[in-house]
């Protein structure tokens, strides 16, 4: 009886030698080479290295043999005395938040309507509305300029917004599609028998329950809408010059980027995250209610 208690006491002091537990733990800190992790980080660095660069850049006052003096110059004529920048930046918000909207209000109306009905033409509208999304960006806005000319319709912030309104429709449908995809239609059925209308299940239990899709729509529209060259070099006019236009006439006017773009874009990247970072946290809030 002595004997196998001091057994178990021994047992239970901590042995002087590595155990078989922590001799894995060690093996599993020494990782082989890895192609995926090194794929990823080389990714990764691709992708932001020019960001880093275009800040840099953006606080370089001027190169010296002595090396770099940094200063905040280009911010300082970036907000005094580039009227025609913000100009183009005015038009480019302009632009985005009324066809963005447009695109919202439609896309979504459509896609309660394909979901909620079966009529002929349904399986037709439900392809069509991934032509858009697939076809170049060029052909759609030759077909745009040509679609314009005929009817006579002078070019400008009207046709601009008329074209981002019209390729932003098939994202915000096909995100309230998804949305509703998920929807438990017993629901509406449960609204029905307790009185509500048509208008009212819309309105008071639809549109809230697909709000993170129409959202989500939303802020896409807008993101393709500031973004956008290639339609918009072919629908824009005298006086309505976006932001993308602005920056690649600067580049091609002076031969690169100029640090006042460069200072615009860290200006940008930094609203962005923070936009982006506000509406994720609101996200969670209205997809948790």
């Amino acid at each position: 009886m002595k004997f196998r208690i001091r057994d178990i006491i021994t047992s239970l002091r901590p042995s002087r030698n590595p155990s078989e537990a922590s001799r894995h733990a060690r093996r599993a800190l020494r990782k082989p080479f890895s192609l995926s992790e090194t794929i990823f980080s080389a990714t990764i660095v691709f992708l932001f290295l020019p960001l880093f660069v275009l800040t840099l850049y953006s606080f370089v006052e001027s190169k010296s043999a002595a090396g770099f003096k940094f200063s905040f110059v280009w911010y300082e004529q970036l907000f005094s005395h580039s009227r025609s920048l913000w100009r183009a930046f005015r038009n480019s918000i302009l632009i985005a938040l009324t066809s963005a909207g447009t695109a919202t209000v439609l896309g979504t109306f459509g896609a309660v309507g394909v979901n909620w009905y079966r009529f002929r033409l349904r399986n037709y509208i439900q392809a069509l509305s991934f032509l858009p999304m697939v076809l170049p960006e060029i052909i759609i806005g030759v077909s745009l300029l040509i679609f314009f000319a005929r009817l006579g319709i002078p070019l400008g912030l009207f046709t601009i917004f008329i074209a981002h309104a019209t390729f932003n429709l098939p994202f915000v449908f096909l995100m309230v599609m998804a949305r509703l995809d998920e929807f438990d239609f017993s629901i509406i059925e449960a609204a029905k028998d307790l009185g509500a209308s048509e208008a009212q299940t819309l309105f008071k239990v639809t549109i809230p329950i697909a709000m993170p899709g129409i959202i989500s729509g939303l802020l896409t529209a807008i993101t393709l809408s500031l973004e956008d060259f290639v339609i918009t070099f072919f629908v824009a006019g005298p006086g309505s010059t976006t932001l993308p236009i602005f920056i690649y006439s600067a580049i091609t006017r002076r031969g690169g980027v100029t640090p006042i773009i460069s200072a615009l874009s860290v200006v940008m990247i930094l609203g962005t995250v923070l936009l982006s970072y506000l509406l994720r946290n609101f996200l969670k809030y209205i997809a948790a209610k």
